[in-house]
């Protein structure tokens, strides 16, 4: 029986090309909506979601730690996909021909030293993969897509110019997600333990609660914080620290935290993608 993986968006997204990476041998199955991706893991259609939660250029996903604990899944791998920015046409079309390029406007920001050089006008579309599928619908020479090179095959179109993007260490993080929480230690390097919490309402609470880690010499490589419930005064945080549970530096981090906390939940305990260190 094939695994199957669920992501957000158009085939030929940059979820999908990360599906594709972690995960060659599985079917990647698209949904609209990351509230879908979840359903689909949930209901039993697809066995993961592979959910983007950072990029290095644009920094976090929007919504997406607000949505990671409400999923009721669990993070059982990390993996960092390098995005390429290739200029697609159809076929035939050369690199003269073309005076505009659609694709999302956070890619079309990271391409703008290309497009100038080429008298490229951009176009908004609504996510890259759905660009280059309208520009091999269109069939006009002189508009092109900005997307993946599984886009381009995908939709038949041409690579008029591969990797254009303005920065060469663009990469985006993603998580692979189960509805089960895996706790063993797995993989030949470093664990990352994921976990959201809100801290009690007394005074330096989060300041008292992250002490914990800093005395007992865990390394806390993200602290992320967001409202909860509409109100200005709830506020949730989501940490990754490196570390298992089972450490006992990091036990002890974790009941120091939750001394000053009213919630305290673990996301994941996964090993640390080899990638991690090239993007620090």
């Amino acid at each position: 029986m094939t695994l199957k993986i669920a992501f957000q968006g158009e085939p030929g997204a940059y979820s999908h090309q990360a599906c594709h990476d972690a995960r060659p041998d599985a079917e990647a199955v698209p949904c609209r909506t990351f509230e879908d991706v979840f359903a689909a893991v949930h209901d039993g259609s697809c066995d993961l979601g592979m959910l983007p939660v950072e990029n290095s250029t644009y920094g976090r996903v929007a919504d997406i730690h607000r949505l990671l604990p409400e999923s009721g899944l669990h993070i059982i791998e990390e993996a960092f996909v390098r995005v390429h920015i290739n200029l697609l046409a159809v076929p035939g079309a050369k690199l003269g021909d073309i005076r505009t390029a659609q694709s999302h406007t956070v890619l079309l920001g990271q391409c703008r030293s290309f497009l100038r050089a080429h008298d490229i006008q951009p176009v908004t579309g609504a996510d890259t993969a759905g660009s280059a599928m309208h520009v091999a619908q269109e069939g006009n020479p002189a508009h092109a897509a900005l997307a993946s090179e599984l886009a381009g095959e995908i939709y038949g179109l041409d690579v008029l110019a591969r990797h254009i993007e303005d920065q060469d260490n663009n990469t985006t993080r993603f998580l692979i997600m189960t509805p089960e929480l895996d706790l063993t230690r797995r993989g030949p390097g470093k664990m990352i333990t994921s976990f959201v919490f809100q801290v009690r309402n007394i005074p330096a609470a989060l300041y008292k609660a992250m002490g914990g880690f800093a005395t007992n010499g865990v390394n806390m490589t993200k602290l992320e914080s967001y409202m909860v419930g509409g109100s200005f005064t709830a506020t949730q945080f989501y940490a990754d620290i490196e570390g298992h549970p089972d450490d006992a530096n990091v036990r002890r981090a974790l009941d120091e935290l939750g001394y000053f906390t009213s919630h305290l939940e673990i996301l994941g305990v996964y090993p640390a993608d080899p990638r991690r260190d090239e993007t620090a």
